[in-house]
């Protein structure tokens, strides 16, 4: 049962603060917890409806897609449903670098540049408008309260991004401590470092955690090293994002924490796409997003059947996202979630995961801490990333020029060092293209050292 304060922030401060920033965020949750319970066909309606409505409105607003259905000899009206997406070709990276600004509608409001983590090895620059933000907000809102927990329940945050943790100004800190949300460093975790956010997560008592389940799976081997007990806190639920979560790290995290662990999927880009509830479904957000599988020719694959995840968000008018290639691999389920909701679910999902890697002093680092060195250079393209021991570091790196200059291995060679250790030998290779795994699949961070 939520507190008395967290009654005030979730029904006063919250609302409040997005209504401040013009995001539409409250009303678009009470809709949610709505049409969460209606039948799959309602939804399916319903989600028609909406996509016939979004199609019209960026043909009409957006340079792109209206040269796009014009040279095709397609009108908004020959989308009528999820299954005519087909007839439109994807997105993916190149295509929204190359069309950047034919990709902005011309009635858009005030947009906020973003990037990816560049985890996929390609990092992508695009922008978000309230629109999306208010949904997006809106459907992770929801989700974390099918949990029986809420904004202003205690919460603690390991997260890695330099977008969240460049943010620490004096509005952003009394912003997060009226909501009682305490954000951790994800990168270096070194044991002295593990210790002191076991001591906090103790100290704070949240209902909640939030962050990577690599993580959250390091933080409890910790703690079984050291014996220290962390399943009597009152810890609610572990909301995990952004990497895959693994069998082995919801059963440790789950039984170190003594809370259930919330898979959730998702990203900068695509939007949150599924989230987990306590029944253990991945409903997708379907009233926002149309998920596809396709199979490497780009036909539609059935459910039950492994394929890469394409997304359209109707909640991108203002720069749309339709049909765009995530590169991550999911299956679709047929099935019904015993919780009642009529939301469509994931079955499987096997996308990216990033792994640590190990500073020569035996830091532990999170491998985002590498990649970012690298993502945030124009000059490179692509990037693969592999730690072969503590000494020595091999980096794959595409260069957009078509060769990498001493200029660009001087800047990778003086990033990796600083974080894995001056003495450590880092090569930089430069390659025609970044070749995947015999499974298929990309790997762009690969560490050969263990953590233990």
């Amino acid at each position: 049962m939520s507190s008395i304060y967290t009654k005030i922030v979730s029904s006063m401060l919250f609302p409040l603060h997005e209504k401040l920033k013009k995001h539409d965020t409250v009303e678009i949750r009470k809709s949610l917890e709505q049409s969460q319970w209606f039948s799959k066909a309602v939804l399916k309606q319903n989600q028609s409806k909406r996509l016939q409505k979004f199609i019209q409105t960026v043909y009409e607003h957006v340079p792109y897609y209206r040269e796009m259905f014009d040279s095709a000899n397609l009108s908004p009206v020959d989308i009528t449903c999820s299954e005519d997406l087909a007839k439109l070709p994807f997105l993916d990276k190149t295509t929204i670098s190359t069309n950047f600004e034919k990709l902005k509608s011309d009635i858009a409001g005030s947009l906020s540049r973003f990037n990816t983590g560049g985890s996929s090895g390609q990092p992508l620059i695009f922008l978000l408008g309230n629109e999306r933000v208010s949904h997006d907000v809106a459907e992770k809102w929801r989700a974390t309260r099918w949990w029986d927990v809420d904004i202003g329940d205690k919460e603690i945050v390991a997260w890695g991004s330099p977008i969240e943790l460049g943010a620490q100004d004096k509005v952003r800190l009394i912003r997060d401590g009226l909501f009682r949300s305490e954000l951790i460093p994800a990168f270096d975790m070194t044991e002295q470092k593990l210790l002191s956010f076991l001591s906090t997560i103790q100290k704070t008592k949240p209902k909640m955690l939030f962050g990577y389940p690599s993580v959250f799976d390091l933080l409890a081997k910790t703690a079984k090293q050291h014996g220290i007990q962390m399943d009597n806190l009152g810890i609610k639920v572990a909301f995990v994002t952004s990497e895959r979560l693994y069998p082995y790290q919801r059963d440790n995290i789950e039984a170190t924490f003594g809370c259930p662990v919330a898979n959730g999927y998702g990203g900068r880009d695509a939007g949150f796409i599924a989230h987990q509830c306590p029944q253990g479904g991945m409903h997708l957000s379907y009233e926002d997003i149309v998920v596809e599988i396709i199979d490497p020719q780009g036909n539609p694959l059935p459910p039950g059947q492994s394929g890469e995840i394409v997304v359209t968000h109707m909640g991108t008018s203002e720069f749309p996202f339709i049909r765009y290639r995530t590169g991550d691999i999911a299956v679709m389920s047929d099935k019904t979630c015993a919780c009642g909701r009529g939301l469509p679910m994931l079955e499987a999902i096997e996308g990216r995961s990033t792994d640590f890697v190990v500073a020569l002093d035996g830091t532990i680092l999170h491998g985002l801490s590498l990649i970012y060195i690298l993502r945030d250079m124009e000059s490179v393209e692509a990037f693969k990333i592999i730690q072969e021991t503590k000494q020595h570091t091999h980096v794959q790196v595409v260069s957009k020029s078509g060769e990498v200059n001493q200029q660009m291995r001087d800047t990778i060679m003086t990033g990796f060092q600083a974080r894995l250790g001056a003495e450590v030998s880092v090569t930089v290779e430069s390659v025609a293209e970044i070749a995947p795994e015999k499974s298929g699949k990309y790997r762009y961070v690969i560490s050969k050292v263990s953590t233990t």
